[in-house]
């Protein structure tokens, strides 16, 4: 049986940021990562940028094979995890060889989720989460003519956008009544749609698909209004879900995601979670939310990293806060924190302004006079101050509406003087 001090299974952001917090405090120990892709670490936000073209696949790794020989790591490609066993602290891979480990860290990232839709085994689909996902869909836009898109999600909006630029006709079908829903508000997503649209992109609101069909070379699709759509390319974007099927028997507490305390500590003993795959604290709490955000990603890999070493100088994870920028033919949209999609919590006041010369909308929401969130559309703001200013709980009293009129130039002065 193989061995290793530390076994981590994943190769992103988490994982990464993970191997540096333990060689800073441990330089000794062995330390194996496990990975299903076949490729060396890449980042998932770059994959529609493959598909587009503007990043060659052969140069968006996040380290090369030096980084782990520096490191001391042993990077095991093609390796899937099966099964995790934690009273005998050993994991199974798919192919039945099995590892012995101190510490075990889970950075298995999410999968795309699947929609029950009736034939669509049958018909060739794509997906994209993977970079072998974005080479296949690049490949397959460029003999494209009529696509259809399930969601307008952020994966599905860059697909499309990618499939606009390349000519071929787009329809996207969401079932909920705007785009990236989960991000903006009805009013800060129509001026999104209006640049798609002008673009000869077509959207179906508030409409699923029942069932798809082989037609020829291409698929028909059934929606559940009882109208059909042609195409010779389905792209499937409807989401995604932390991966950790392999934990069925293992005891390991799962819920939307693996469970993990504020040191990304899971429910056993000697495992850790971090990344797209862990249920953590979010801020403010109470509750606990799968981030699914690379900033995220990062720090909870710091976090986990530095708790398995045993590294003095761990702070807790104080929480995620839901961040997101969104660029989309030669514009931008942002959105961090809460209250700003959909309704807004109890208590909380939302306000909203619009530049018409700019084509610039953003909406905040406040309670007690602190930020809970902003969302924009054309309008510059930073990203990382207005997490600070969400994550230190500002109070805004004295200047709040100078922020509402000017966030990003009274942000950057308000955290000038907070972080002096």
């Amino acid at each position: 049986m193989n061995a290793s001090d530390y076994l981590i299974a994943g190769s992103s952001h988490a994982a990464l940021e993970a191997i540096t917090a333990i060689r800073l405090h441990d330089p000794a120990s062995t330390l194996t990562v496990l990975t299903a892709d076949r490729h060396l670490p890449y980042s998932p936000t770059v994959l529609p940028y493959v598909v587009s073209g503007r990043s060659a696949p052969g140069k968006v790794t996040l380290r090369n094979d030096g980084f782990f020989a520096e490191q001391r790591v042993r990077l095991q490609r093609q390796a899937t995890v099966a099964a995790v066993r934690p009273e005998a602290k050993t994991v199974e891979l798919a192919d039945g060889t099995r590892w012995q480990y101190g510490k075990l860290l889970l950075a298995t990232g999410a999968a795309p989720s699947v929609p029950a839709i009736a034939g669509l085994d049958a018909v060739r689909s794509y997906r994209l989460r993977t970079l072998d996902d974005s080479l296949a869909l690049r490949d397959a836009i460029g003999a494209a003519r009529r696509a259809v898109v399930l969601g307008a999600g952020l994966i599905g909006m860059h697909a499309a956008e990618n499939l606009a630029a390349a000519g071929v006709a787009v329809t996207v079908i969401e079932p909920r009544h705007q785009v990236l829903p989960s991000y903006f508000d009805a009013e800060a997503a129509g001026y999104i749609e209006r640049s798609f649209t002008a673009h000869g992109v077509a959207f179906r609101f508030g409409r699923t698909a029942v069932s798809v069909t082989p037609d020829g070379e291409g698929c028909r699709l059934t929606l559940d209004d009882g109208a059909t759509l042609d195409a010779d390319l389905l792209l499937v974007a409807t989401g995604v879900r932390a991966e950790f099927g392999y934990l069925a028997g293992s005891g390991i507490a799962t819920g939307r995601g693996i469970l993990v305390d504020a040191t990304m500590r899971t429910s056993a003993g000697s495992v850790w979670a971090a990344g797209d795959v862990a249920e953590a604290p979010c801020f403010p709490g109470p509750g606990t939310a799968v981030a699914g955000i690379l900033p995220e990603a990062v720090a909870q890999g710091r976090t986990a990293g530095m708790a398995m070493a045993g590294d003095a100088a761990l702070t807790p994870y104080r929480g995620s806060v839901p961040r997101n920028t969104y660029c989309f033919f030669g514009q931008s949209a942002i959105s961090v924190g809460g209250g700003v999609a959909g309704e807004a919590p109890a208590g909380a006041e939302t306000v909203a302004r619009r530049n018409p010369a700019s084509g610039g909308y953003w909406r905040i929401a406040l309670k007690d006079d602190r930020l809970l969130g902003l969302a924009a559309v054309n309008l510059t703001v930073d990203a990382g101050i207005l997490c600070e200013l969400i994550l230190r709980q500002v109070d805004l009293a004295a200047v709040k509406q100078r922020f509402i009129e000017q966030p990003c130039e009274t942000g950057r002065m308000l955290m000038s003087r907070l972080w002096r």
